[in-house]
């Protein structure tokens, strides 16, 4: 496995595990405490281990946590994913900048998504299982959602969207979202 710093994202990375593969399928380490280590994260930091299964076109997000906001390694454990992360920590030289990937099982990797940025993705394939693993216990106060159509935002989703949480479709624009989290 190695870890890839994403550009586009400062703090961000790729962890891309070697697969193994044969007649049977395959065989990857999908999280190695030493790798992560390598780039300075706290293995011991992730809290919470999570997973959603979404159908093709199923869109979620844009998430994000108020507060001290909360870190999270995101892998498509099963079919593929359009992911996006949205930097919003005001001090970051990557500020307001979209990163997208196509995450997928065939691969298995891992995304760092670092705190204060807003992540979202839309299932690609008639069932896709994302897991992710969160370094803060759930708070839902903190609670932070983005419309996924922001045009200040003009994230290119691949697919029309064929469902989304109540939450989601009445998410406010990221400068109304920005303006609550003043508060």
């Amino acid at each position: 496995m190695k870890a890839i710093e994403v550009p586009e994202i400062d703090g961000a990375y790729l962890f891309v595990p070697t697969p193994h593969a044969d007649e049977r399928g395959f065989f990857c380490r999908t999280f190695d405490a030493d790798v992560v280590r390598s780039v300075g994260l706290d293995p011991g930091a992730f809290l919470q281990d999570s997973v959603s299964r979404s159908v093709r076109g199923v869109l979620r997000g844009l998430h994000l946590r108020a507060g001290a906001g909360e870190a999270k390694l995101v892998r498509c454990s099963h079919g593929r994913i359009f992911d996006v992360v949205v930097d919003l920590r005001p001090g970051s030289p990557t500020y307001r900048t979209v990163a997208s990937f196509e995450l997928s099982g065939e691969t298995q990797v891992t995304l760092y998504i670092p705190a204060g940025c807003a992540h979202g993705f839309q299932a690609l394939t008639e069932t896709a299982d994302t897991s992710y693993r969160i370094d803060r216990p759930h708070d839902p106060a903190e609670d932070v959602t983005i419309a996924f159509d922001d045009p200040e935002l003009a994230i290119p989703w691949p697919l029309p969207v064929t469902s989304m949480s109540q939450r989601d479709r009445e998410a406010p624009t990221l400068d109304e979202a920005l303006k609550r989290m003043e508060r």
